[in-house]
């Protein structure tokens, strides 16, 4: 019989976390709450209160959650929170309150599309997946705002009011850039 070998548990603890959101460095002790499992979209709204992101499926499906991370369009329930240490996020709060995306989605209501939001729960992943578009391509065609959009759900279904509102939006900087 051979002796019995005990095993000591080793426990990890992630390291210190430290991300830019929204221009503001933020910084979290290894002591903190956060668990190795915690997605960047818990952190966002459980220890910054940024609440603008929503989390309904939690499954990466909706595109609510989005957030742009260092100039990318991400789904911020499929990024573990230590992933993003030493990044930059963006969060819908983030966002001027003249971006010309949001005031694109705000003003949307032409006749033949319909408004770009009703009940508003989707409007934010829609807008920080439209901005990350337009920041990568100013003047996007149909064909490239529909496929940038096509991991976002909105079941109010204003699909078309959304597409209006990303192309004025890209007017809209278009004109601005001409100055």
């Amino acid at each position: 019989m051979s002796p019995s070998v005990t095993t000591q548990e080793t426990v990890v603890r992630p390291p210190g976390l430290q991300l830019t959101i929204n221009g503001q460095i933020c910084r979290l002790d290894t002591g903190s709450s956060v668990a190795p499992t915690t997605t960047l979209a818990s952190l966002l709204r459980e220890h910054f209160a940024l609440t603008g992101l929503k989390i309904p499926c939690d499954q990466g499906a909706c595109g609510a959650c989005t957030v742009i991370m260092d100039g990318k369009a991400v789904l911020s329930c499929m990024v573990l929170a230590v992933e993003a240490h030493g990044h930059e996020i963006l969060t819908i709060e983030g966002l001027p309150s003249d971006d010309c995306i949001v005031k694109a989605f705000a003003e949307q209501s032409e006749p033949g599309y319909g408004t770009a939001l009703q009940c508003g729960f989707c409007t934010p992943g829609f807008v920080m997946t439209a901005r990350a578009l337009l920041d990568r391509v100013p003047s996007p065609t149909v064909s490239e705002i529909k496929e940038a959009l096509s991991g976002n759900i909105c079941r109010c279904g204003c699909y078309a009011g959304i597409v209006q509102a990303v192309l004025h939006a890209s007017e809209i900087m278009a004109k601005a850039s001409a100055r």
